[in-house]
């Protein structure tokens, strides 16, 4: 749970009043309590706090309809109803349109304020710019504290020219990290160019580095220069650097020791001054020893590493980037919406994001040019998390998912039979049993009652290609 944040309270009873004011003090929050729904709309015009808390029983107007007028304005403000017996329905009713819950009369200290831990979780204020020294960070919406630490020693190493390895999965933003480390560095007023290795062919991949001359190769009409050169004075971002060919490699390696970088077809070498920064989801230690990768490009880029987590990793995020998505997709789709209902967002907290950030990315966007109201609804959420994307599969799960489903197929096959699954697949029954066990299956599930009283053997259901079953 955020500390200090802002939560508004409304009640006519002073006593419980004071009672919950005391109580969110004493857990770090900033309160603002007052006793009537006119009173917080008053308040409300003034400073728009993170959450509301309200009785559904007010004098005047009641709490109901504050939550109905604050809804129009603010669909994405969390709110708690605070409700007596009598009332219960009609808090139901609320929840259903967007409040976040409701609470009883008279409810559990404690339940209240795991309900307001959720709410300020789930529901992260829309991001206000970075000033000051922040600004070198703005592009990176965070609250997390495993990427307050990355970005911290991103902090600290951007203040030197040292080479900088940034890993972590597909989608998590590795190059927006390279930017911001490149903001904070004394060459922020110089180019910053992000060159992704994997997506230029290998032919290619050469002359865009270095430049090239004319009539190098077939093609080169006239002098180009490359994209390392073209960062003069500033810092080169190598992405996918894993896929770098080895015979590149070797030529990068000398640019990176002599500072020198030598167009395709040319005699004379130009002077070169940039900082390389570079990332990968590969595992590169594992590439040296099968060869794939060259350890003396691997130690003189690996300076200094940062790891990003996994979006699942930094779930306090999720919320705070899934609003920021929707707020910025909508002003360019020009559509109505400004919010996620309450079990929508939760559906997209607790969603595992094998695609990270940019998968969460794609799911907003598809939820935004759907929408046709304020606040974006569970179903539509679902049903974007369950659209398959193969955007968003990296190799390692599609791998686990083909292995699992491969699995059910043998089990199915020969109705939970161990042995003759493992024949199937030609594997030995040990590493069969180890597989189910990693994928969590259970070969009793698979057996029917006629091949429970099969053959010892485990075979009698197996029937040969050319045999009819009766």
């Amino acid at each position: 749970m955020s500390s200090q944040a802002s939560i508004l309270v409304v009640d006519d009873d002073a006593d419980l009043l004071r009672l919950m004011t005391m109580r969110l003090t004493a857990a770090g929050h900033a309160v603002q309590a007052v006793s009537s729904a006119e009173a917080a709309l008053a308040h409300l015009a003034v400073k728009l706090p993170a959450l509301v808390i309200t009785d559904v029983r007010l004098p005047g107007l009641d709490g109901l309809a504050l939550f109905d007028e604050v809804r129009n304005r603010h669909p994405s403000l969390p709110f708690i109803l605070l409700t007596a017996h009598g009332n219960i329905p009609d808090a139901v009713e609320a929840t259903t349109r967007g409040a976040h819950a409701y609470l009883t009369k008279p409810f559990d200290g404690k339940e209240l304020m795991e309900k307001i831990s959720q709410a300020l979780l789930l529901n992260a204020p829309a991001p206000t710019p970075f000033a000051g020294d922040g600004a070198w960070r703005s592009e990176i919406l965070s609250r997390s504290p495993r990427m307050a630490e990355v970005l911290a020693e991103a902090r600290l190493v951007a203040a030197t020219d040292a080479s900088v390895l940034i890993s972590g999965d597909s989608g998590t933003g590795k190059e927006l990290l390279a930017r911001a480390i490149h903001k904070a560095s004394p060459r922020a007023a110089k180019p910053f160019i992000a060159v992704n290795c994997a997506a230029i062919p290998e032919a290619l991949l050469e002359s865009e580095l270095f430049g090239h001359v004319k009539g190098a190769f077939t093609g080169a009409q006239g002098h180009r220069q490359g994209l390392i050169p073209a960062a003069q004075g500033g810092t080169v971002f190598l992405d996918e650097i894993g896929d770098m060919p080895l015979a590149l490699q070797v030529k990068l390696l000398r640019v990176l020791q002599e500072r020198m970088v030598r167009p395709v077809g040319s005699n004379e070498a130009v002077a070169v001054d940039v900082r390389v920064l570079s990332a990968t989801h590969r595992d590169l230690e594992l590439a040296m020893s099968e060869g794939q990768f060259r350890p003396d490009l691997f130690y003189r880029l690996n300076v200094v590493k940062l790891r990003l987590p996994p979006l699942s990793e930094r779930r306090e995020d999720i919320a705070l980037l899934a609003q920021h998505f929707l707020l910025t997709l909508a002003e360019r789709h020009r559509k109505p919406v400004k919010g996620f209902a309450p079990d929508a967002l939760e559906a997209l907290v607790t969603a595992p994001w094998p695609g990270n950030a940019r998968q969460l990315y794609n799911v907003v966007e598809q939820v935004c040019v759907l929408a046709t109201a304020a606040l974006v609804p569970l179903a539509q959420v679902q049903r974007a998390l369950q659209t398959p994307s193969a955007e968003v599969l990296n190799y390692q799960h599609a791998k686990q998912r083909f292995e699992r489903d491969y699995l059910n197929q043998l089990l199915k096959l020969t109705s939970g039979h161990v042995a003759e699954a493992a024949r199937l697949a030609d594997r030995n029954r040990t590493e069969f049993y180890r597989l189910m066990q990693k994928h969590g299956l259970d070969p009793q599930l698979f057996r029917t009652d006629a091949s429970s009283e099969g053959p010892a053997s485990g075979f009698g259901d197996i029937k040969n290609p050319g045999e009819s079953g009766t």
